[in-house]
């Protein structure tokens, strides 16, 4: 089902398109003013259009926030010392493996929360799993140990993180835009859920 953002958009672009059109009208009879007025409002509405498309196709891939979601399904396995395997099961049933160098599991994500305001255009706090990796206990071993790190997140032209750095128009339509991240010990076979909730990331065993 369409967002309301989406059929907000697709409103704009019609009422839009159809200022333009009698604006158009009013400038072959003469009306020069009218005509103006039109097709300033016209475009207006073109911009406001674009840019409810553009938070749309910003956003997508995110996953909508609400009280506690499953994020993925982790199964860790040692392969050696300081390096073990981790199997990764996305909601959408992707499926990664890495191995990884550390003594524990890390994974981190971006997550967007909006102003009550933009919640009423159908948007609501999101996530995405960005990165994963392993993580040393020790911090002369961070420092001096390889380290391991790969990405979760899809690659998409537009993505909302550089969108609000980069212009101020979107700023006032999000409350907080933070990181979080959770680790576990890998040193044993164990299968974990990464779960989001509202404060962040967190990590529990999994359910059999």
């Amino acid at each position: 089902m369409p967002s309301t953002l989406v059929i907000v958009g697709v409103c704009l672009l019609f009422v839009g398109a159809a200022f333009l059109r009698a604006a158009s009208a009013s400038v072959r009879r003469g009306r020069w003013a009218g005509g103006g007025v039109r097709a300033l409002l016209g475009l207006l509405l073109l911009a406001l259009a674009a840019l409810a498309a553009t938070i749309t196709i910003g956003v997508h891939g995110y996953r909508a926030l609400t009280l506690e979601v499953l994020a993925a399904s982790v199964k860790t396995e040692p392969v050696g010392p300081q390096r073990f395997r981790a199997t990764i099961v996305l909601p959408d049933r992707r499926l990664a493996m890495y191995e990884l160098a550390g003594d524990a599991f890390y994974v981190d994500a971006h997550i967007l929360k909006w102003h009550p305001a933009a919640n009423l255009l159908g948007l609501h706090t999101a996530y995405e799993l960005d990165r994963v990796g392993g993580r040393y206990n020790a911090i002369a071993d961070e420092r001096t140990k390889p380290h391991t790190m790969y990405t979760l997140a899809r690659a998409r032209r537009l993505d909302l993180f550089s969108l609000v750095r980069r212009f101020p128009l979107f700023r006032p339509l999000v409350d907080a835009e933070y990181g979080s991240a959770a680790f576990v010990a890998a040193t044993r076979p164990v299968e974990y859920e990464v779960r989001v909730s509202t404060t962040g990331l967190l990590m529990r065993p999994a359910l059999r």
